[in-house]
C-alpha cells in the first residue's frame, strides 16, 4: 500500500503500516508521543533535526547532544555513535577524544557497526594494530564495506593471515546477501533512503 502525497509516492510505516505524516507538525508529534513512551530511536531522530536546525527554532547542538546521550541511554546505539561524532569534532561541546572513544565503546558494545569501524581507525592512529584489526574484522564480518578495504589493506600489509582474510570475506559476501531486498534497492535508487 503506497500513500501518494504531493506527487511523490510514500510508504506507510513498515512496521505498524501507519500513513506517513502529513505535516511536519504531526511528524513531531509522533515523535514527541514515542520518545514519551521511552523510544530511543525518537530521540536520536529528533537530536538530528536540532543538529540539522530543521525544528521550529534554530540548530541546537547542546539539546541535539541532550538527546543523543538519552537515545543511548534507551538502548539507541546511534544515539552514543552520534554523542561520540560531537565529542570527536567538538560539536556542542568541548573537543575530547576520551569521551568520544568511549561513547563509541558504548555504541559498538549496542552494536553499531560504524562505530565499531570508528574504533578500529582509532586504535590504528594510536599503534595498536592488532586491536585495530580485530575491530576491522568484526565490521565487515558484519557487513561494512569500509572495514573490509581496511582489512584487505591488513591483510596486504601482512596484519592478518590468509585463512582470516578468506573467513572475513566469505563472512562480508553472506551478510551483503543477508541484507539485500528489491524493495531496498527501489527505495535507494527513488533516493529515498541512503544506501
Amino acid at each position: 500500500m503506497k500513500v501518494s502525497e504531493g506527487g511523490g509516492d510514500l510508504y506507510p510505516c513498515a512496521f505498524c503500516r501507519t500513513p506517513p505524516a502529513s505535516s511536519y507538525k504531526e511528524h513531531i508529534r509522533r515523535l514527541n508521543n514515542l520518545m514519551d513512551k521511552g523510544n530511543g530511536m525518537a530521540f536520536n531522530q529528533l537530536a538530528q533535526y536540532y543538529y540539522a536546525g530543521v525544528t521550529e527554532g534554530s540548530q541546537d547542538y547542546q539539546k541535539a547532544n541532550e538527546l543523543f546521550l538519552k537515545a543511548g541511554e534507551l538502548g539507541c546505539p546511534d544515539g552514543y555513535f552520534n554523542l561520540g561524532i560531537a565529542y570527536e569534532i567538538g560539536r556542542g561541546v568541548e573537543k575530547d577524544e576520551k569521551k568520544a572513544d568511549c561513547y563509541f565503546e558504548l555504541a559498538t558494545m549496542g552494536g553499531d557497526v560504524t562505530a565499531r569501524y570508528n574504533l578500529g581507525l582509532i586504535e590504528e592512529d594510536a599503534g595498536n594494530i592488532q586491536r585495530a584489526v580485530k575491530h576491522f574484522i568484526l565490521a565487515a564480518r558484519a557487513g561494512h564495506v569500509k572495514a573490509l578495504n581496511e582489512v584487505t589493506s591488513c591483510f596486504t600489509n601482512g596484519y592478518i593471515t590468509k585463512d582470516d582474510y578468506a573467513n572475513t570475506l566469505r563472512a562480508h559476501h553472506e551478510r551483503q546477501r543477508e541484507m539485500k531486498s528489491d524493495a531496498r534497492d527501489k527505495a535507494a535508487a527513488s533516493g529515498m533512503f541512503s544506501a
